[in-house]
């Protein structure tokens, strides 16, 4: 990790402080039930991404009642505000407001009310922590001890990848020095925080490929082209030659999610379509997986004489933490949460698209402990019975709010 620098919010800017750690605790003091009562409403209401209308509104009430000016995006859903002095640094903050297209299966009060609608990643997490990190820096910038300003970012449509270049589309990061955003981590317990220098998520690019032949009788293979053969080659060869391709540290994967030809035992179809994933945590591999791709297909599909065609669609490219980033994290983890909170946290192949953020500007993402302390069996995310422990909210608040704090008595540097 970079150099440490530890927190500094000069007690004498807020009156009758106690130190931050003292105004956090008395902060969570006053809001912990409101943050999980809004948090249950989310959850409650799902929305999936790009109509995340009702949570857009909700977000920008209370952000309304607390004298700030929300700016709404063009598309309708999501919305960035800015709290502070226009001097100085900007350090964003992010959370990602939409659900996953599925039903929500747990039996508790907050069950979603929406068909096909779930927070089954812990967005409405990410979102109560940020509304609740912002609710106390804007009590500091009233009181006058921001020294810069702090851009809150509830963004759309993360589950398909597009929200965080529709934000940077509409502005949402211009001006920005450093941005920071938290992800809930069932794998760990409530009060840890998982911090990792470089590659922490994947890249995530889908793939569609349709091969076609003339079709025949499955007692003459001979005389046309046995295209499920041909198709069974090119779904074994293409992932084990790609991975010949890179550098093996760069954990390219492609993985196959479907896969269909035919209809009946007897004929030779005419045409096969297989669908899947490409995954790296590397980003040169990531931008040299396209043509490699398409180069080892027209080779494969070749050898056997079938006619290929490939829809190579672009996610997101790998989440890079920033060192200092991560440095400015872990202080923050650690001064205000204790020593041993920050733990290692392992790399993963999900995609994330905060990742285009971190094409732009420095920062990093942080995995957030949501298991109960003593729980073995776990829930992992993307599945219908998620569910977090709700102290990982206070726990995420207080993180957000002392790394921002952290970063602008840094200079965002």
């Amino acid at each position: 990790m970079a150099t440490s620098s530890k927190l500094a919010t000069p007690d004498a800017a807020v009156p009758g402080s106690n130190g931050l750690a003292g105004q956090l605790a008395e902060f969570l003091r006053e809001h912990n039930d409101e943050l999980i009562e809004f948090r249950r409403d989310v959850h409650a209401h799902p929305e999936i991404a790009f109509s995340e209308h009702r949570t857009t509104e909700k977000i920008a009430e209370r952000l309304t009642d607390a004298g700030l000016t929300p700016h709404p995006l063009s598309r309708g859903t999501g919305l960035w505000v800015d709290l502070g002095r226009d001097e100085g640094p900007t350090v964003a903050l992010r959370a990602d407001i939409d659900a996953l297209p599925m039903e929500d299966e747990k039996d508790v009060p907050y069950r979603s009310t929406n068909p096909n609608a779930c927070h089954a990643c812990g967005h409405d997490v990410h979102t109560s922590i940020v509304l609740g990190a912002g609710l106390f820096l804007a009590s500091q910038a009233d009181a006058g001890a921001l020294p810069g300003r702090v851009r809150l970012i509830f963004q759309p449509a993360e589950e398909v990848a597009g929200g965080a270049l529709e934000v940077m589309r509409d502005g949402g990061l211009n001006q920005v020095d450093r941005i920071f955003a938290v992800h809930c981590d069932p794998r760990l317990d409530v009060g840890h925080i998982g911090l990792r220098t470089g590659p922490i998520t994947g890249s995530c690019d889908s793939l569609r490929i349709r091969v076609a032949g003339p079709g025949g009788h499955t007692a003459r293979p001979h005389l046309t082209v046995d295209l499920v053969y041909a198709l069974s080659k090119i779904v074994t060869e293409l992932p084990a030659a790609l991975s010949r391709r890179v550098d093996p540290r760069s954990s390219l994967s492609l993985v196959w999610g479907q896969i269909s030809a035919g209809s009946v035992a007897n004929a030779i179809p005419d045409v096969g379509v297989a669908q899947g994933t490409v995954r790296s945590l590397d980003e040169d591999a990531w931008h040299q997986a396209p043509d490699m791709v398409k180069a080892l297909l027209d080779s494969v599909a070749g050898a056997y004489g079938v006619d290929a065609e490939i829809d190579y669609r672009r996610g997101t490219p790998p989440t890079v933490n920033e060192a200092t980033s991560i440095q400015m994290l872990h202080d923050a983890v650690t001064q205000i949460i204790g020593e041993g909170a920050a733990v290692p946290t392992p790399q993963s192949l999900g995609g994330e698209d905060f990742s285009w953020y971190l094409e732009s500007v420095p920062g990093a993402l942080a995995r957030l402990g949501t298991r109960p302390p003593g729980v073995v069996d776990e829930v992992d995310i993307h599945r219908p019975l998620f569910d977090v422990d709700e102290r990982a909210i206070g726990i995420g608040v207080q993180v957000m709010a002392a790394t921002a704090l952290t970063a602008l008595w840094g200079g965002a540097r």
